[in-house]
Formats: structure tokens, sequence, C-alpha cells
């Protein structure tokens, strides 16, 4: 099983929207500092401000939600799947894109994480 962990600015917003709109399954949340949520053999673990993994570095530096490093979300139709999550108002980067491999889109949870849905060819 792999582990991400994403910086979110609110663990609980972040887990619904996770939960409500990707399929992820809450397993674990440790009041409003962190959540541990699983899909298929991902576990997600959503670290909020007050999460000890949130504390500045000793040169200053904050981790902080946002970039464009993700983890991927196989589908087997993206195209539904993308109509279904506009109409839950969730953000994308971008539009879909086919390439050799396949077709894959980028969307945002609710603190600008990127998460890339692909739909293989």
């Amino acid at each position: 099983m792999a582990t991400v962990r994403y910086f979110v600015v609110d663990v609980d917003e972040a887990a619904r929207f996770y939960v409500d709109r990707l399929g992820f399954t809450l397993k674990q949340q440790f009041g409003p500092a962190m959540a541990i949520l699983e899909r298929g053999d991902l576990k997600l673990w959503l670290a909020g401000p007050g999460a000890s993994a949130s504390r500045a570095m000793p040169g200053g530096g904050k981790p902080i939600p946002g970039g464009w490093n993700r983890f991927v979300i196989e589908v087997e139709n993206l195209a539904e799947l993308v109509e279904a999550l506009r109409r839950k108002s969730v953000p994308f980067r971008n539009e879909i894109v086919t390439g050799p491999g396949g077709k894959q889109i980028l969307c945002e949870d609710p603190s600008g994480n990127v998460i890339e849905l692909f739909e293989p060819a």
C-alpha cells in the first residue's frame, strides 16, 4: 500500500471532499490536525495546520498545500466522472488531455492540491 501526505488548510473540508467526491473511506481522524483515508491500495494522510508535519523547518520554510506533485486515480469513464465532479463544483486546472497512454485531467481539492484522474487507453 502506498501512502501520500497532503498538506491541507482544513482537514474536515478536505476529508469530506475525498470521501464524497472521489470515493475514499475515512479510516481515522485526529481532530482538526490530521485524517487518514484510503482508496484501494492508496492511503492518504491529510495534515492540517496543527499537525506535527506542518511545523516550520529549521531554515524557516513551512510546508504548504498546492504545487504540481500529485497522485493518480485510474477511472473507467473519465468524461462521465468529470461531468459529475463539475456538477459538484470541483475545480479543474485543465481540460481532458488525450495521449498514447490514455486520457487525463487535473482537479484540485479544497486546499489546491492536485489529483490526476486517468483513463487508460
